[in-house]
């Protein structure tokens, strides 16, 4: 499984992004996708995922901020982020779980800043 993500940048405190990530290969249904990141100097960390069924899990720092959404028919999970903190900056790693194993993509770097 190989998996695209896009949309990091630069935006201010308070700003929105979208990140998207494409999966593509041996694909089944009964997957997870989903995203990490992680901050400079410390572990990776999950953000929030979500599977083909439609079951949602946030973690507690995104929750009321961050949107996770996925178009099975692309097999594209997105992530919506809102009102950005800088404690947000981080790279972030879309990854696809099934069948017991979880890949990562490349990661995206979101930088909030002023």
């Amino acid at each position: 499984v190989q998996l695209q993500a896009s949309g990091g940048g630069l935006v201010q405190p308070g700003g929105s992004l979208r990140l998207s990530c494409a999966a593509s290969g041996n694909i089944f249904s009964g997957n997870v996708m989903g995203w990490d990141r992680q901050l400079i100097g410390q572990q990776r960390e999950l953000v929030a995922y979500m599977l083909s069924n439609g079951a949602i899990n946030y973690a507690d720092f995104v929750k009321g901020r961050f949107t996770i959404s996925r178009d099975n028919a692309k097999n594209t999970v997105y992530l919506q982020m809102n009102s950005l903190k800088p404690e947000d900056t981080a790279t972030y790693y879309c990854h696809f779980m099934s069948r017991g194993m979880k890949y990562y993509g490349r990661g995206t770097l979101v930088t909030v800043s002023s």
